[in-house]
């Protein structure tokens, strides 16, 4: 194992600052249902358009990754806006996250993403 790594695997300070950064900017699919219950969010679906049309989370915009650089007037500054994409290993989300970010859009990310949402948690889907 690289000396680098297992330095900071027994850095408390390093491990404190890696997972407030995760927990401010990724939620799961209970955390986002609470919020979408209170109203206090807007979703974002950044898969290909036609897997959206097959199935999405309700209340979800469709803004496929490759179209939201032309597409952020569709959002609002004014809320967090949090991004989904396929699964857990597509970084689809995390490009748009970090496209949005850019721009000054509060912004999160589901981990696990679709999948996730609707397989594993079996929440409802449009």
């Amino acid at each position: 194992m690289n000396e680098k790594i297992r330095e900071m695997r027994f850095d408390p300070e390093k491990a404190r600052c890696y997972f407030s950064k995760i927990l401010a900017f990724t939620l799961g699919p209970v955390e986002l249902k609470n919020l979408m219950d209170e109203g206090k969010v807007r979703l974002l679906d950044v898969r290909r358009r036609e897997d959206y049309e097959i199935s999405h989370i309700p209340s979800a915009l469709s803004i496929p990754k490759d179209e939201l650089e032309n597409n952020t007037d569709k959002l609002s500054k004014d809320e967090t806006t949090v991004v989904y994409c396929y699964n857990q290993q597509c970084h689809l989300g995390a490009e748009a996250c970090l496209i949005l970010a850019d721009y000054g859009y509060p912004v999160m990310l589901l981990e696990g993403g679709f999948k996730t949402w609707s397989e594993d948690f079996r929440f409802t889907t449009t």
